[in-house]
């Protein structure tokens, strides 16, 4: 399975991070597919790499902007000449407002999220002092609350149309302000699996999503009539992820659908059983010790993802039957024990992985080596190999 990744690479230092041009293209193509007309926004923190941004830029269709994760970052980009930017959180950095809202005056797009009366506050005294109009999306929360368990992620203050009006007269009082859009991140379907290992567990998550879709499609609705209501002009209503790019699809109000994962296909969207995406990247580490027959000893490995700590933190094996963690020791951070099944494997061979989330592993590495096939094409920095570190 892996030899066609062995040639490729057979003139490439260990440890060292891959992208499968190839399979890139085909995931391109699934979004396309899957977002159908809606607008597609880049979810750059799910990418972390200029060259790659470029790429998918360029073959895909729709692209309306970029959703960046910190203000470092965004300027970052706008250097790069990237434009139409949301910021997808709330930004309290006065110095770095400060060189984006000149960004704007010189005619760039960006667009800063609020859900707090102490951002918008914060964004209309800048604004005011830099004489220039912010452009705010409202993040409005469209998680569920089963009462016995809250589905989705706490981020948002603005739960409900009572704690939504207060907050859309509070920016009303503000002429620097400018609402260019509403977000609606359903992140209980774009972001959780069904098919996690324990089977029971996806049967309840399967159950869950199909009554959030109902509640998410009930409230989004109002709550963007709501907002429109105050602000009629919007420019953008952004939603989705890449877990539910065909549901968001489908929402009438939405008008553009943020994606990131996808492209990257990391391990936990192998949770997802309505998304047969393909392998784009990982990592490669090299087998340096043999300590038992069926046991060999990877150098590095220990690239854990954010989020609960739980196994599918851990990165996934590009064989996945073949490969095992020990228990006991899971991913090391300068060493990892595997057991081995089905194949002999020796010292100085290569293990392929894949990072569990997708941006992250570019946090580890400054090049993504590129292949198509069997043939190396060449090298793709990472905002490491940039010298930039955000978050």
């Amino acid at each position: 399975m892996t030899l066609r990744l062995d040639q490729a690479f057979i003139d490439v230092e260990r440890p060292f991070a891959w992208l499968d041009l190839d399979a890139l293209d085909k995931n391109i193509q699934i979004v396309q597919d899957a977002c159908g007309e809606k607008q597609i926004r880049i979810a750059t923190k799910s990418i972390r790499s200029v060259d790659v941004l470029r790429y998918v830029q360029k073959n895909l269709a729709q692209v309306v902007g970029f959703m960046t994760f910190t203000a470092a970052e965004t300027i970052f980009l706008l250097q790069q000449q990237f434009d139409d930017v949301l910021l997808g959180y709330p930004v309290m950095e006065e110095a770095s407002i400060r060189r984006l809202l000149h960004f704007v005056k010189e005619g760039k797009t960006v667009t800063f999220m609020v859900d707090r009366q102490e951002h918008v506050q914060l964004l209309a005294r800048l604004g005011e002092e830099i004489d220039v109009r912010v452009q705010i999306c409202i993040d409005i929360n469209v998680s569920n609350d089963f009462k016995v368990l809250y589905f989705g992620t706490k981020r948002s203050s603005l739960y409900s149309l009572e704690t939504l009006t207060p907050f859309l007269q509070y920016i009303q009082k503000n002429p620097f302000l400018e609402v260019a859009g509403a977000m609606g991140y359903e992140a209980q379907i774009a972001g959780v699996g069904n098919r996690p290992a324990n089977a029971l567990k996806g049967r309840v998550i399967d159950a869950m999503q199909v009554q959030a879709k109902k509640q998410v499609t009930q409230f989004r609705r109002l709550a963007i009539a709501h907002i429109k209501a105050y602000f009629p002009n919007l420019r953008f209503v952004n939603g989705g992820g890449s877990g539910s790019m065909s549901y968001t699809a489908k929402q009438k109000e939405v008008t553009e659908i943020t994606v990131g994962s996808a492209f990257y296909a990391p391990g936990l969207f192998d949770q997802f059983t309505h998304l047969q995406l393909e392998k784009a990247a990982g990592f490669a580490l090299r087998v340096t010790r043999k300590p038992e027959k069926n046991i060999v000893v990877c150098h590095g490995g220990g690239y854990t993802a954010s989020g609960a700590v739980n196994m599918d933190r851990l990165p996934v094996f590009y064989e996945p039957t073949t490969f095992a963690y020990l228990t006991l020791e899971g991913a090391g951070e300068v060493q990892t024990p595997i057991k081995v099944k089905g194949k002999t494997v020796n010292i100085g061979d290569t293990i392929y992985f894949r990072h569990a989330k997708a941006g992250e592993l570019c946090e580890r590495f400054q090049v993504l080596h590129g292949i198509r096939g069997d043939k190396y094409i060449g090298r793709y920095t990472t905002y490491r190999g940039d010298g930039q570190c955000f978050l």
